[in-house]
């Protein structure tokens, strides 16, 4: 046996088919790196395209979700042309406000309108009403003007015992309300909500209150607002719907002719007088039926039969109330204290200290003491 093919040299060198086998498995080792060293640059440019697209979304997205209102609306630089009044209806949106004041040409647009009221706290208290704005204002500026809440209204105050003539004179010089429409109103008695037991008369059913009026009240919800103020308060003193119109008949005698803490007083003089058959003999009722203060009415005026408002001559209450009394009055027509008295008179008209009595020599007593106090003031 010979060592020829044991030694290193020969038993070292690969065969031709050996060789051609090596040099396929580098070359395919090689591309593989290369398409790996491909793949993660591919896979790097994608991810920073990604990454710069996303940046750029989200900075966008950022800007919205800080502010949903970030583009810009078209708006009026302001501050406003020509004044115009503009009604905010009840349970109106933002989004709705806007389009009303569009529409009025208030503001440029409503996504303006919009954005201002989402950025004003005070927005949310705008109530419903007519305000005062102008043509052409910013929109910021309509959206502060409006949180403000300075509606435009008018305050019309009708005193305790004003006749029917006198609240609608004040209402026509106060609102501007023409007396015509007034008296188309009351023409139509089922339309401001007079009941069957007035006869179409409002005198005593024009509540005393003050009274707000918008610029979309009409004579017809003016006077329906204090036909129903007067209703409301007869059914809260208990008044049955039969004797509302003799309660208010009372309550107008009362609200005229008692003095302050003493309308139940004279309640009860009226209701005694009555039960009695006897005239009621009160001036106010005279000086209702005239037109004129009672110390202008002659003796031969207070004693004339044909005269409907005569209280010495005629029994029972007046054809109608003389005014239109208030809450106070009205209770006390309708629960009167107990008492006998007949006749009643104010001795001192500083303190409108009053006395009552069911004794006629009393009375006349009264009397006395009262016209030595006109003496003693200079007031005879």
């Amino acid at each position: 046996m010979t060592d020829l093919f044991d030694h290193p040299a020969f038993a070292q060198q690969p065969s031709p088919d050996s060789r051609r086998t090596a040099a396929r498995r580098r070359s395919a080792a090689k591309r593989r790196r290369q398409r790996r060293i491909r793949t993660t640059v591919v896979v790097l440019l994608v991810a920073a395209v990604v990454g710069a697209v996303g940046w750029a979304t989200l900075g966008d997205l950022s800007g919205v979700l800080k502010n949903p209102f970030a583009h810009t609306a078209e708006d009026f630089p302001g501050p406003g042309d020509s004044p115009v009044q503009v009604e905010i209806p009840q349970g109106a949106s933002g989004r709705q406000m806007g389009e009303v004041l569009h529409d009025a040409g208030v503001v440029a647009s409503v996504a303006a309108f919009t954005q201002a009221f989402g950025q004003n706290p005070a927005a949310g208290g705008i109530q419903p009403g007519t305000y005062a704005l102008m043509t052409r204002m910013k929109a910021s500026d309509a959206v502060a003007t409006l949180a403000k809440n300075e509606k435009v209204e008018t305050k019309v105050t009708i005193p305790e015992g004003f006749t029917a003539a006198q609240v609608l004179e004040r209402i026509t010089s106060v609102t501007g309300i023409a007396k015509a429409d007034l008296d188309a109103a009351i023409a139509a008695p089922d339309s401001i909500g007079l009941p069957p037991e007035a006869g179409g008369q409002v005198e005593g059913w024009l509540f005393p209150a003050t009274y707000t009026v918008t610029p979309q009240d009409t004579a017809t919800t003016v006077l329906s607002a204090m036909v129903k103020q007067t209703v409301d308060t007869l059914a809260a003193q208990g008044v049955a719907p039969e004797a509302r119109l003799d309660t208010l008949k009372v309550a107008s005698i009362v609200e005229r002719e008692a003095p302050a803490g003493f309308q139940g007083e004279v309640s009860r003089v009226v209701d005694n007088r009555i039960a009695r058959g006897e005239p009621l003999g009160m001036d106010a009722i005279d000086s209702y039926g005239l037109g004129k203060p009672s110390d202008q009415i002659t003796k031969s005026e207070f004693n004339d039969a044909n005269l409907p408002y005569a209280s010495r001559v005629h029994k029972g209450l007046p054809p109608t109330p003389i005014g239109n009394p208030g809450a106070e009055a009205i209770a006390a027509a309708a629960n009167p204290p107990a008492g006998s008295w007949l006749w009643y008179v104010t001795v001192n008209l500083d303190t409108g200290e009053t006395k009552f009595t069911d004794s006629y020599n009393e009375f006349l007593q009264f009397k006395q003491e009262f016209q030595a106090w006109q003496a003693a003031n200079g007031k005879g």
